[in-house]
């Protein structure tokens, strides 16, 4: 099946026709495919299917410690050194480090070459595949430097999947639940039924929460309003995340989501709008996929302070988007320094 958006597509499937398709209607002169060690030798074979023979290849280093500027830097000497144009094409083939950052990459080189975004992590096919946000962290906060651009094309294939460990599949569950507590309660519904990931047909799950994300998108582009919806769970979790990648005990992105998601719903029930026995619903199921890491209180300030930088806030207010209910949410609501503290503590007695 093929996702439409308003100024490009998502085939969702086995199929390559539509990206080769692409690449004989546009013939660029130059394609550029990015890679890290992981999808070089994983998931490159897959995509030689699609695209010609003489591309050429960056290949960077794995993993979100690697998601910033010097590594920007590296990117823009090889693409300059390969003599890429603005008419070239670079295609991003791997999770959301190198979509976000060889899309940023993309977009900025000789100011702006065409891109085609291959995820190949359910985290990304999930997730980063719509909206067209790129960006890199910047002092320990997520994706603080960035732009909104638009791939060509976004090729979203199960094929991959098995490719992938369980955590990072685990990381990638996270934005589809997310996806279904703020828009679809029958998902959820459904969704709460999963006991082994390792037996999901992962296909049946990504085309509802993809249509999920793509109904957002399309009513709030830019961030403005309703899209502030998809960053549910974020603003607690990505400061968790940006504080545990400095220690001995890193997180994926999904699995500091998860966190988010308990600790944002815990404000949202103190709030007054989730009822309580919806509060201990998801936090049953997300104790049941995600292994507990306790949030350091010594550290409050610190993960306040991350908050803070949140690109999402006005001002001084911390802003996180809370549940009325499953299914529904509500955008711009403020946090102060105390319920957050609250909301940690409930974590950390009521996750492990």
């Amino acid at each position: 099946m093929t996702i439409s958006l308003d100024n490009y597509t998502i085939p969702v499937g086995t199929d390559w026709q539509p990206l080769r398709q692409l690449l004989q209607a546009r013939n660029y002169p130059k394609i550029v495919v990015i890679v890290d060690e992981n999808t070089e030798k994983y998931c490159l074979p897959l995509l030689r299917q699609a695209v010609p023979a003489n591309f050429e290849t960056i290949r960077i280093p794995a993993g979100e410690a690697h998601k910033n500027l010097e590594i920007c830097q590296e990117i823009w000497s090889q693409m300059m050194d390969l003599q890429l144009s603005r008419g070239s094409l670079c295609i991003n083939l791997g999770g959301g480090v190198i979509g976000d950052m060889g899309g940023f990459c993309a977009s900025t080189f000789k100011r702006g070459m065409d891109f085609i975004q291959v995820p190949t992590t359910l985290l990304a096919q999930v997730d980063a595949s719509i909206g067209g946000k790129l960006g890199i962290d910047f002092k320990q906060v997520k994706n603080s430097i960035g732009v909104f651009r638009n791939p060509e094309m976004v090729v979203v294939n199960p094929e991959f999947l098995p490719t992938l460990p369980l955590a990072e599949v685990r990381s990638g569950f996270a934005e589809i639940i997310k996806h279904s507590l703020i828009m679809d309660a029958a998902e959820w519904s459904r969704i709460r039924e999963i006991d082994d990931l390792s037996e999901v047909e992962w296909f049946d799950f990504i085309t509802p929460s993809l249509k999920i994300k793509q109904s957002v998108v399309e009513r709030d582009p830019f961030e403005k309003g309703l899209r502030k919806a998809l960053n549910f769970g974020h603003t607690v979790g990505h400061a968790i995340e940006g504080y545990a990648l400095e220690s001995d005990q890193p997180l994926l992105h999904g699995e500091a989501i998860a966190i988010g998601m308990i600790c944002e719903a815990y404000l949202s029930h103190a709030a007054g709008s989730l009822m309580e026995k919806e509060l201990m619903e998801i936090l049953e199921f997300l104790k049941k996929i995600y292994e507990y890491w306790p949030i350091p209180i010594e550290a409050a300030d610190d993960l306040v302070a991350l908050m803070r930088n949140d690109k999402k806030n006005r001002g001084a207010e911390i802003n996180c988007s809370y549940l009325d209910k499953i299914g529904r949410v509500r955008v711009d609501q403020v946090a102060d320094e105390e319920e957050l503290i609250q909301s940690f503590h409930f974590y950390n007695e009521m996750a492990r």
